[in-house]
């Protein structure tokens, strides 16, 4: 609580708490948003696919289009790079970061079932493979893993 000589708060302009100018003069985030899925299936295999353009291993998902609703580019982007239909659950790790070119990126994954198991991959990927958590977990990005992690847990009952 702020306490003032006169009983009453200055006229004009209150200066914020220090604390609260620090935050003032960090940047916004100006990011490209990622959406992906942890795609699981009933036997808790999760999907994982090879890049083609380096060769990298990831989660289907891709960019969010401006005025398109998450779940809208979560259910196409896996359309488009894998020809799933999946259930999505909820959401398991946010996290924003900076690539090697200094751009800003923000990602959201999510935690998906389906029943399926024939992949069709786009051009955008070589391979696709169903693997334990374990394996998922040594090839995907730190990031990436982390999710599947989470996706892979048991949902805290509120």
């Amino acid at each position: 609580m702020l306490a003032y000589t006169s009983g009453r708060p200055p006229i004009g302009r209150l200066t914020p708490p220090l604390r609260y100018q620090q935050n003032m003069d960090k940047q916004f985030l100006e990011a490209t948003v990622s959406i992906r899925g942890v795609i699981r299936r009933p036997d808790d295999q999760v999907l994982t696919i090879r890049r083609s353009s380096d060769g990298g291993w990831e989660l289907p998902g891709g960019r969010l289009h401006r005025r398109e609703a998450v779940m809208d580019c979560l259910h196409r982007e896996i359309r488009e790079e894998t020809e799933l239909a999946v259930t999505i659950r909820r959401p398991v790790e946010a996290v924003s970061w900076q690539n090697a070119a200094g751009k800003d990126r923000f990602a959201v994954y999510y935690d998906c079932a389906t029943d399926e198991s024939g992949v069709s991959l786009s051009d955008e990927h070589t391979e696709s493979e169903w693997t334990s958590k374990a394996i998922a977990c040594e090839r995907l990005s730190e990031v990436q893993a982390t999710a599947t992690r989470r996706a892979t847990e048991p949902e805290a009952i509120e």
